[in-house]
């Protein structure tokens, strides 16, 4: 045998091609869809996937506002955060961020996408590169119709 053959091929910034992904959030779990969101973000559903660089592609979620969770967590579940100064603790809901996701005035930047994501993908510079990827929206409409995204159909990744 040779052994050239068995030497490990990582991607460089040359051979690393990037796609446009659309999958539509209508009626899934929040949870199950952005565990798969940052594994194609990283790009570890390629073979050729390598930690160290950003070799995952662009992600497009429309009907962002479609998307459930369990239980009633929308409500009962508390996200923390802190301000800084004594007794700045404050608590907000999945549900209070689906309402300010309305408001954004920076259109793609889905707030409570954002917060489940980032805490999915490594928390370095190469996380929060990965996470400029990630383009959501509300409704069906999105602006990057001019990259040909490929359509993912969320069902058949289970």
């Amino acid at each position: 045998m040779d052994t050239l053959s068995y030497k490990t091929q990582s991607a460089t910034p040359s051979t690393i091609v990037k796609k446009w992904v659309v999958i539509d959030a209508t009626d899934l779990v929040l949870g199950r869809l952005c565990s798969e969101v940052a594994k194609i973000l990283r790009g570890k559903n390629k073979p050729d996937y390598t930690p160290n660089m950003d070799c995952g592609d662009n992600v497009i979620i429309i009907n962002a506002e479609k998307v459930k969770l369990n239980g009633g967590k929308m409500e009962k579940r508390e996200y923390l955060r802190y301000t800084g100064y004594p007794g700045g603790q404050r608590t907000f809901t999945p549900g209070d961020l689906m309402k300010k996701s309305f408001g954004v005035t920076v259109k793609g930047k889905h707030p409570l996408f954002i917060k489940v994501v980032k805490g999915m993908l490594p928390k370095t510079k190469l996380g929060a590169k990965q996470l400029t990827n990630l383009h959501v929206f509300n409704g069906s409409e999105h602006p990057f119709a001019d990259k040909n995204p490929v359509v993912l159909d969320f069902n058949k990744i289970k």
